[in-house]
Protein backbone atom coordinates (compact mmCIF):
# COMPACT_ATOMS: atom_id res chain seq x y z
CA UNK A 1 0.00 0.00 0.00
CA UNK A 2 2.67 2.48 0.91
CA UNK A 3 4.44 2.07 -2.31
CA UNK A 4 1.19 2.56 -4.01
CA UNK A 5 0.82 5.84 -2.52
CA UNK A 6 4.32 6.98 -3.37
CA UNK A 7 3.76 5.96 -6.91
CA UNK A 8 0.23 7.87 -7.00
CA UNK A 9 2.01 10.96 -4.96
CA UNK A 10 4.74 11.11 -7.68
CA UNK A 11 2.34 10.96 -10.50
CA UNK A 12 0.48 13.90 -8.94
CA UNK A 13 3.86 16.00 -8.73
CA UNK A 14 4.85 14.88 -12.06
CA UNK A 15 1.17 16.00 -13.60
CA UNK A 16 1.26 19.36 -11.81
CA UNK A 17 5.01 20.34 -13.20
CA UNK A 18 2.96 20.28 -17.24
CA UNK A 19 5.25 17.93 -19.09
CA UNK A 20 3.61 19.53 -22.16
CA UNK A 21 4.68 22.92 -20.97
CA UNK A 22 8.43 21.67 -20.51
CA UNK A 23 9.83 22.01 -24.25
CA UNK A 24 9.85 25.50 -23.79
CA UNK A 25 12.11 25.06 -21.82
CA UNK A 26 13.92 23.37 -23.37
CA UNK A 27 14.57 24.43 -26.80
CA UNK A 28 15.72 27.53 -26.23
CA UNK A 29 18.65 25.67 -24.45
CA UNK A 30 19.24 23.30 -27.25
CA UNK A 31 18.76 25.79 -30.46
CA UNK A 32 21.49 28.26 -28.65
CA UNK A 33 23.93 25.14 -27.49
CA UNK A 34 23.27 24.26 -31.70
CA UNK A 35 24.31 27.71 -32.12
CA UNK A 36 27.78 27.53 -30.06
CA UNK A 37 28.50 24.38 -31.61
CA UNK A 38 28.36 25.61 -35.25
CA UNK A 39 30.79 28.24 -33.75
CA UNK A 40 33.23 26.09 -31.88
CA UNK A 41 32.37 27.59 -28.60
CA UNK A 42 29.85 24.70 -27.30
CA UNK A 43 30.42 24.55 -23.35
CA UNK A 44 28.93 21.33 -21.93
CA UNK A 45 28.64 22.08 -18.05
CA UNK A 46 27.56 25.90 -19.12
CA UNK A 47 24.53 24.13 -21.38
CA UNK A 48 23.89 21.76 -18.37
CA UNK A 49 23.03 24.35 -15.93
CA UNK A 50 21.29 26.86 -18.28
CA UNK A 51 19.16 23.52 -19.23
CA UNK A 52 18.29 22.80 -15.28
CA UNK A 53 17.86 26.18 -14.52
CA UNK A 54 15.36 26.70 -17.94
CA UNK A 55 13.48 23.60 -16.18
CA UNK A 56 13.43 24.59 -12.35
CA UNK A 57 12.03 28.01 -13.87
CA UNK A 58 8.91 26.18 -15.89
CA UNK A 59 7.88 24.07 -13.12
CA UNK A 60 7.94 27.01 -10.39
CA UNK A 61 6.05 29.04 -12.76
CA UNK A 62 3.51 25.91 -13.19
CA UNK A 63 3.30 25.85 -9.52
CA UNK A 64 2.69 29.39 -8.58
CA UNK A 65 -0.09 29.11 -11.15
CA UNK A 66 -1.79 25.94 -9.77
CA UNK A 67 -1.38 27.77 -6.69
CA UNK A 68 -2.53 31.41 -7.37
CA UNK A 69 -5.19 30.46 -9.59
CA UNK A 70 -6.81 28.41 -7.34
CA UNK A 71 -6.60 31.08 -4.71
CA UNK A 72 -7.90 33.63 -7.04
CA UNK A 73 -11.01 31.13 -8.21
CA UNK A 74 -9.74 30.78 -11.61
CA UNK A 75 -9.67 26.88 -11.50
CA UNK A 76 -13.10 25.86 -10.79
CA UNK A 77 -15.55 22.80 -11.47
CA UNK A 78 -16.66 24.21 -14.67
CA UNK A 79 -13.16 24.42 -15.69
CA UNK A 80 -12.78 21.95 -18.45
CA UNK A 81 -8.88 20.87 -19.15
CA UNK A 82 -6.20 18.55 -17.39
CA UNK A 83 -6.65 18.53 -13.46
CA UNK A 84 -4.76 21.13 -11.08
CA UNK A 85 -3.33 19.58 -7.75
CA UNK A 86 -4.38 21.68 -5.73
CA UNK A 87 -8.21 22.80 -6.94
CA UNK A 88 -8.53 19.04 -7.22
CA UNK A 89 -7.68 18.49 -3.76
CA UNK A 90 -4.76 16.02 -4.26
CA UNK A 91 -2.42 19.23 -2.64
CA UNK A 92 -3.29 21.62 -0.71
CA UNK A 93 -2.93 25.20 -1.09
CA UNK A 94 0.20 25.60 1.72
CA UNK A 95 1.93 22.19 0.42
CA UNK A 96 2.10 23.65 -3.55
CA UNK A 97 3.15 27.03 -1.93
CA UNK A 98 6.04 25.85 -0.07
CA UNK A 99 7.22 23.47 -3.14
CA UNK A 100 6.93 26.17 -5.06
CA UNK A 101 9.54 28.36 -3.07
CA UNK A 102 11.53 25.28 -3.12
CA UNK A 103 11.53 25.34 -6.68
CA UNK A 104 12.66 28.57 -7.69
CA UNK A 105 15.29 28.40 -4.58
CA UNK A 106 16.52 25.60 -6.42
CA UNK A 107 16.19 27.56 -9.61
CA UNK A 108 18.28 30.56 -7.94
CA UNK A 109 21.43 27.86 -6.99
CA UNK A 110 21.57 26.68 -10.24
CA UNK A 111 21.61 30.08 -11.63
CA UNK A 112 24.51 31.32 -9.09
CA UNK A 113 26.66 28.79 -11.08
CA UNK A 114 26.60 30.57 -14.12
CA UNK A 115 27.99 33.57 -13.03
CA UNK A 116 31.18 32.54 -13.54
CA UNK A 117 30.44 31.98 -17.24
CA UNK A 118 28.43 35.92 -17.52
CA UNK A 119 29.06 37.74 -13.98
CA UNK A 120 26.67 39.64 -12.40
CA UNK A 121 24.44 40.60 -15.22
CA UNK A 122 23.28 36.88 -14.90
CA UNK A 123 22.38 37.60 -11.59
CA UNK A 124 19.67 40.16 -12.45
CA UNK A 125 18.48 37.94 -15.06
CA UNK A 126 17.91 35.13 -13.18
CA UNK A 127 16.11 37.15 -10.52
CA UNK A 128 13.96 38.65 -13.14
CA UNK A 129 12.89 35.30 -14.18
CA UNK A 130 11.91 34.23 -10.96
CA UNK A 131 10.37 37.19 -10.06
CA UNK A 132 8.22 37.06 -13.60
CA UNK A 133 7.22 32.93 -12.93
CA UNK A 134 6.18 34.38 -9.51
CA UNK A 135 4.06 37.62 -11.10
CA UNK A 136 2.57 35.65 -13.65
CA UNK A 137 -0.02 34.68 -11.94
CA UNK A 138 0.52 36.01 -8.37
CA UNK A 139 1.23 39.27 -6.34
CA UNK A 140 -0.41 42.43 -7.16
CA UNK A 141 -0.07 43.16 -10.68
CA UNK A 142 -0.26 39.06 -11.63
CA UNK A 143 0.72 39.61 -15.53
CA UNK A 144 -1.19 36.86 -16.81
CA UNK A 145 -4.36 38.28 -15.12
CA UNK A 146 -3.82 41.24 -17.15
CA UNK A 147 -3.09 40.33 -20.68
CA UNK A 148 0.55 40.07 -20.15
CA UNK A 149 1.34 36.47 -19.99
CA UNK A 150 2.01 36.24 -23.50
CA UNK A 151 4.68 38.95 -23.78
CA UNK A 152 6.49 37.07 -20.45
CA UNK A 153 6.56 33.78 -22.47
CA UNK A 154 8.18 35.24 -25.89
CA UNK A 155 10.82 37.24 -23.83
CA UNK A 156 11.88 34.99 -21.31
CA UNK A 157 11.21 31.66 -22.97
CA UNK A 158 12.56 32.81 -26.01
CA UNK A 159 14.58 36.15 -26.24
CA UNK A 160 16.14 35.81 -22.84
CA UNK A 161 16.59 32.24 -22.82
CA UNK A 162 18.35 31.65 -26.09
CA UNK A 163 20.39 34.72 -25.85
CA UNK A 164 21.32 34.32 -22.15
CA UNK A 165 22.30 30.48 -22.96
CA UNK A 166 24.49 31.28 -25.94
CA UNK A 167 26.30 34.12 -24.00
CA UNK A 168 27.30 31.72 -21.13
CA UNK A 169 28.99 29.76 -23.48
CA UNK A 170 30.49 32.78 -26.05
CA UNK A 171 30.32 35.64 -24.41
CA UNK A 172 28.18 37.43 -27.18
CA UNK A 173 24.77 38.09 -28.18
CA UNK A 174 24.00 38.39 -32.21
CA UNK A 175 21.44 39.26 -33.85
CA UNK A 176 20.97 35.99 -35.46
CA UNK A 177 20.45 34.39 -31.72
CA UNK A 178 17.99 37.12 -31.34
CA UNK A 179 16.09 36.36 -34.11
CA UNK A 180 16.09 32.40 -33.46
CA UNK A 181 15.08 33.49 -29.97
CA UNK A 182 11.75 35.09 -31.19
CA UNK A 183 10.86 32.60 -33.36
CA UNK A 184 11.48 30.03 -30.22
CA UNK A 185 9.47 32.92 -27.76
CA UNK A 186 6.85 33.23 -30.83
CA UNK A 187 5.93 28.96 -30.43
CA UNK A 188 6.21 28.73 -26.94
CA UNK A 189 3.71 32.13 -26.38
CA UNK A 190 1.40 29.65 -28.48
CA UNK A 191 1.00 27.16 -26.13
CA UNK A 192 -0.02 29.52 -23.81
CA UNK A 193 -2.89 30.78 -27.10
CA UNK A 194 -4.20 26.90 -27.10
CA UNK A 195 -4.61 27.32 -23.22
CA UNK A 196 -6.12 30.23 -22.96
CA UNK A 197 -8.36 29.94 -25.62
CA UNK A 198 -9.54 26.44 -24.26
CA UNK A 199 -10.11 28.45 -20.71
CA UNK A 200 -11.36 31.63 -22.21
CA UNK A 201 -14.84 31.35 -20.75
CA UNK A 202 -13.66 30.02 -16.88
CA UNK A 203 -10.85 32.61 -17.18
CA UNK A 204 -13.56 35.65 -17.89
CA UNK A 205 -15.74 34.90 -14.62
CA UNK A 206 -12.63 34.23 -12.47
CA UNK A 207 -11.50 37.57 -13.85
CA UNK A 208 -8.70 36.90 -15.60
CA UNK A 209 -7.97 38.94 -18.51
CA UNK A 210 -6.19 37.05 -20.93
CA UNK A 211 -5.49 38.23 -24.36
CA UNK A 212 -8.60 35.78 -25.71
CA UNK A 213 -10.69 37.22 -22.97
CA UNK A 214 -10.07 41.07 -23.81
CA UNK A 215 -10.37 40.69 -27.20
CA UNK A 216 -11.85 37.27 -28.31
CA UNK A 217 -10.93 34.00 -30.05
CA UNK A 218 -10.56 35.68 -33.43
CA UNK A 219 -7.69 37.79 -31.88
CA UNK A 220 -6.36 34.37 -30.40
CA UNK A 221 -6.53 32.68 -33.74
CA UNK A 222 -4.87 35.60 -35.62
CA UNK A 223 -2.22 35.78 -32.90
CA UNK A 224 -1.69 31.69 -33.23
CA UNK A 225 -1.53 32.07 -37.21
CA UNK A 226 1.26 35.46 -36.41
CA UNK A 227 3.19 33.10 -33.74
CA UNK A 228 3.73 30.49 -36.44
CA UNK A 229 4.72 33.77 -39.06
CA UNK A 230 7.11 34.54 -37.07
CA UNK A 231 8.93 31.41 -36.13
CA UNK A 232 8.51 30.46 -40.20
CA UNK A 233 10.00 34.34 -40.89
CA UNK A 234 13.07 33.55 -38.36
CA UNK A 235 14.10 30.24 -40.11
CA UNK A 236 13.92 31.95 -43.49
CA UNK A 237 16.18 35.04 -42.80
CA UNK A 238 18.85 32.63 -40.52
CA UNK A 239 18.29 29.75 -43.43
CA UNK A 240 19.23 32.71 -46.16
CA UNK A 241 22.60 34.19 -44.64
CA UNK A 242 24.59 30.66 -44.35
CA UNK A 243 22.28 27.81 -45.02
CA UNK A 244 22.36 26.13 -48.35
CA UNK A 245 19.21 26.68 -50.45
CA UNK A 246 18.25 22.95 -50.38
CA UNK A 247 18.27 23.16 -46.65
CA UNK A 248 16.95 26.32 -46.45
CA UNK A 249 13.97 25.49 -48.74
CA UNK A 250 13.18 22.12 -46.85
CA UNK A 251 13.07 23.85 -43.22
CA UNK A 252 10.74 26.71 -44.10
CA UNK A 253 8.38 24.53 -46.07
CA UNK A 254 8.13 21.88 -42.74
CA UNK A 255 7.48 24.76 -40.75
CA UNK A 256 5.25 26.53 -42.99
CA UNK A 257 3.02 23.32 -44.02
CA UNK A 258 3.30 22.77 -39.72
CA UNK A 259 1.97 25.84 -38.92
CA UNK A 260 -1.05 25.91 -41.86
CA UNK A 261 -2.06 22.74 -40.00
CA UNK A 262 -1.94 24.33 -36.41
CA UNK A 263 -3.90 27.03 -36.96
CA UNK A 264 -6.25 24.88 -39.14
CA UNK A 265 -6.86 22.57 -36.00
CA UNK A 266 -7.18 25.70 -33.76
CA UNK A 267 -9.92 27.26 -35.55
CA UNK A 268 -11.63 24.21 -36.27
CA UNK A 269 -11.82 23.04 -32.53
CA UNK A 270 -15.05 22.59 -31.22
CA UNK A 271 -14.13 20.90 -27.60
CA UNK A 272 -12.31 20.78 -25.33
CA UNK A 273 -10.93 17.55 -25.87
CA UNK A 274 -9.67 18.53 -29.47
CA UNK A 275 -7.48 21.97 -27.83
CA UNK A 276 -6.25 19.87 -25.39
CA UNK A 277 -4.79 17.67 -27.94
CA UNK A 278 -4.10 21.15 -29.58
CA UNK A 279 -2.02 21.86 -26.50
CA UNK A 280 0.14 18.47 -26.64
CA UNK A 281 0.86 18.74 -30.19
CA UNK A 282 1.64 23.07 -30.10
CA UNK A 283 4.45 22.07 -27.26
CA UNK A 284 5.81 19.10 -29.52
CA UNK A 285 5.86 20.88 -32.52
CA UNK A 286 8.23 23.43 -30.44
CA UNK A 287 10.21 21.09 -29.50
CA UNK A 288 10.12 19.30 -33.20
CA UNK A 289 11.07 23.31 -34.54
CA UNK A 290 13.72 23.18 -32.05
CA UNK A 291 15.45 20.17 -33.46
CA UNK A 292 15.15 20.95 -36.87
CA UNK A 293 16.39 24.52 -36.44
CA UNK A 294 19.97 22.76 -34.64
CA UNK A 295 19.79 20.50 -37.20
CA UNK A 296 19.91 23.22 -39.79
CA UNK A 297 22.36 25.67 -38.19
CA UNK A 298 25.07 22.58 -37.57
CA UNK A 299 24.75 20.76 -41.19
CA UNK A 300 23.02 23.12 -43.38
CA UNK A 301 25.90 25.46 -45.07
Amino acid sequence: MAARDRQAAWLVWAEAARPRTLPAAVSPVLVASALALRDGLFDAPAALACLVFALLIQIGTNFANDYYDYIKGADTAERVGPRRAVAAGLVSPAVMRRSMIGVFALAFLAGLTLLGYGGWPLLIIGVASIVCGVAYTGGPYPLGYNGLGDVFVFVFFGLVAVSTTYFVQTGLVTGEVLLIGAGIGALAANILVVNNYRDVETDAKAGKRTLVVRFGRGFARAQFAVGHLVACAAVLVVGLHGWHPSVTATVVLVTAVAGVWQARRLAGAKTPGELIELLGATGLYLAFYAVIVSAGLLFGE
